[in-house]
């Protein structure tokens, strides 16, 4: 991902050195050095909404939800209900959604963000959720219809104090359907499906 401190130093640079310019030539735009043309033209290309961007634009609207559970290999599934909201920010460049449901008959709120890195190629997520104070971050591919993604992320247990990785896979089924599936370690560190949530859109 970028990093916040260059980017708002290049765009600080590029708007000091075209405002005295600008001031002593009226309305004539100053000339830049290949150097500031070519940073630009980088940052207005890695800023620039794509393809990936408008097939998770393509997602946006309402769903249903039904969610199920594990706690350990082979046990039975804890399956609960809830809604979910996804919107566009940003012009269109990073897609957002609202989760609300139960977990355990506790009321659930949930707030995650998708997007695509033109720079790395790669797609990114964060999620974070009235379960916790901390974030999850992940990162991963799609198919060029973001119709089937895989991601990896992790976060902090609160129990063990170290950092839990996972693996998340999603798949659209058909055109108002999709099946978000989550894999962690179970007690052993042997890899278990922990989560699976079926999306319905209105």
């Amino acid at each position: 991902m970028h990093t916040p401190a260059r980017k708002l130093t290049a765009v600080v640079a590029i708007a000091l050195f075209s405002a005295p310019a600008l001031a002593q030539s009226g309305n004539q735009q100053p000339q830049m050095t290949p150097e500031q043309k070519a940073e630009m033209e980088a940052y207005m290309k890695a800023g620039t909404p794509a393809a990936p961007h408008q097939a998770l634009a393509s997602t946006a609207g309402s769903y249903q939800l039904k969610i199920k559970s594990w706690h350990e290999p082979g046990g039975p599934a804890m399956e609960e209900t809830g809604t979910a909201q996804r919107t566009m920010m940003l012009g269109g460049r990073v897609l957002v959604e609202d989760v609300s449901s139960s977990m355990m008959g506790t009321p659930y709120s949930g707030h995650g963000l998708f997007g695509y890195d033109n720079v790395t190629g790669k797609y990114w997520s964060t999620w974070n959720d009235s379960m916790s104070t901390g974030i999850m971050v992940s990162e991963g591919t799609c198919d060029a219809q973001v119709k089937n993604c895989t991601m990896t992320g992790s976060w902090a247990d609160p129990i063990k104090k170290t950092m839990i990785k996972a693996r998340m896979v999603s798949r659209w089924t058909s055109p108002t359907t999709q099946i978000f599936e989550m894999y962690g370690p179970d007690k052993d560190g042997k890899e278990m499906k922990m989560m699976e949530i079926t999306y319905t859109k209105k």
